[in-house]
């Protein structure tokens, strides 16, 4: 995917396509101290820049280190293209060319902590400006057992409700008021199904460990969970009451209702393909799913509209962020720490940084790039002001979405989570293709499976 807005999601895909990515073994890290330090100038290295089939992101990015460089001459900047690749990281560890300053998925901070592969930043980062305006539950996502810290998030989504305003209005549904439980989709997408024509009210993924992914947001979505720590160790806590109304609700929009179409099996690209042609009345995702729709399906910005998570108990936190090599200098880890607050964590960059996504005629006012939610107080607030200020696409018609991810409580995906989605594809597959399964079954199955993927946690 290329667009600046499908990064979150190209890189899911990276990772639901590789199954365990850093559950392998990681081996020694690399020598975070090879860079040269002459002239009293100290070179870092680091990840994150877009490849060259990005342009504008790659203009952005580039233009970001010599703006950076300039501001701080003390500093040399090495780019490195690309971001989290799971085939390859622990290789780069083993073989020492893990870079002075690394992406991760908030899925790999406590496995990487755990295995002393990040730099303890406790102290150097209570010099960073702003890190108190950052999300609490971003911080603690980077921390260990003790509240000690080893990176900063960069960026997060949380998981709403995708839906198209042309097909509520069509069924006669309000479309500037969607669906807030469970019980209004499943209404909604009754009546839009009704539509006929191919037309599908809700649908939802099931291969390629996006249905395991998409069943932890339902799950917490009803305040369940798909794991919990259980002194020591962590056991599975989906086979109950939530796990099974999530099932049941999938089961009755599916075989009850009708309102999820014959066609299933489906993963994110076959549900953005039906939504882009108008054709999909709702589905899970994040907000970085509508310019994907917009610049790879030939949707309209103004065609849709994002609701928080239904249900409002919970909803699934993705998000990025950057550690630091274990074993960089001093000079290393504060320049490393300079450079990621000044470039994804600088609310006095904010409108500049806007500015370059106007002038590059990408979209201002969705609930993601260009200034990703990450803030709390005054400093989340002067972004939402910046976002109105310069919006060029409808912002008002995520406005429910934005109301809803500063009171609804995120939980990030759980350890070894490609595994356990790949364990929970099968229940998700079974419920939507067969009419007779049996939920209670599939959920214990499902169980002994998750909870030896678990056991390998430590």
């Amino acid at each position: 995917m290329s667009s600046p807005w499908s990064r979150t999601v190209s890189r899911r895909m990276l990772c639901l396509l590789t199954a365990g990515g850093l559950a392998l073994t990681l081996a020694a890290c690399g020598d975070g101290d090879n860079a040269a330090q002459s002239g009293g100038k100290v070179k870092i290295t680091v990840t994150g820049q877009p490849p060259t089939s990005q342009p504008f992101e790659r203009g952005v990015f580039d233009a970001d280190v010599k703006e950076f460089e300039a501001a701080h001459p003390n500093i040399d900047i090495e780019p490195h293209e690309g971001f989290m690749d799971p085939k390859t990281f622990s290789a780069k560890l083993a073989g020492g060319q893990l870079e002075d300053v690394y992406y991760v998925y908030f899925t790999d901070p406590a496995q990487i902590i755990a295995r002393h592969q990040a730099a303890d930043i406790t102290e150097a980062a209570k010099s960073v400006p702003h890190v108190n305006d950052i999300k609490p539950e971003l911080l603690d996502n980077f921390r260990d057992a003790n509240g000690k810290l080893y990176g900063l998030p960069t960026m997060n989504y949380t998981m709403g409700l995708v839906y198209s305003k042309p097909l509520f209005q069509k069924a006669g549904l309000d479309p500037d008021k969607p669906p807030q439980t469970w019980d209004e989709v499943r209404e909604a997408a009754k009546k839009i199904s009704a539509l006929g024509n191919g037309v599908v009210g809700y649908a939802d993924y099931s291969k390629n460990n996006q249905g395991g992914w998409h069943l932890t947001g339902w799950l917490y979505s009803m305040g369940g969970d798909i794991a919990r720590k259980d002194g020591d160790k962590w056991v599975a806590d989906f086979n109950n009451d939530k796990g099974k109304k999530a099932l049941q609700y999938l089961h009755d929009m599916r075989w009850t209702d009708n309102s999820m179409g014959a066609k299933q099996l489906l993963e994110a690209t076959d549900v953005q393909r039906m939504m882009g042609s108008g054709q999909l009345g709702m589905y899970m995702a994040a907000p970085d799913n509508v310019p994907v729709l917009v610049k790879q399906f030939n949707g309209k910005y103004e065609d849709y509209g994002i609701a928080g998570m239904p249900g409002g108990q919970g909803t699934l936190l993705g998000g990025e962020g950057y550690m630091v090599n274990p074993k960089a200098s001093p000079e290393k880890i504060k320049a490393g720490l300079e450079w990621i607050q000044w470039k994804y964590l600088n609310p006095d960059r904010f409108e500049k940084h806007i500015q370059q996504y106007v002038d590059g005629k990408q979209p201002v006012g969705l609930p993601a790039e260009p200034t990703p939610d990450v803030w709390t107080g005054a400093v989340r607030e002067q972004q939402l002001a910046l976002k109105a200020k310069y919006a060029n696409v409808p912002a008002q018609n995520f406005q429910s979405y934005v109301d809803t991810t500063s009171k609804i409580k995120g939980s990030i995906e759980p350890p070894n989570a490609q595994q356990i989605y790949a364990a929970l594809d099968s229940v998700m597959q079974a419920v939507l293709t067969d009419q007779n399964a049996n939920i209670d079954q599939q959920l214990s199955s499902a169980e002994s499976k998750v909870n030896s993927v678990l056991a390998q946690v430590k």
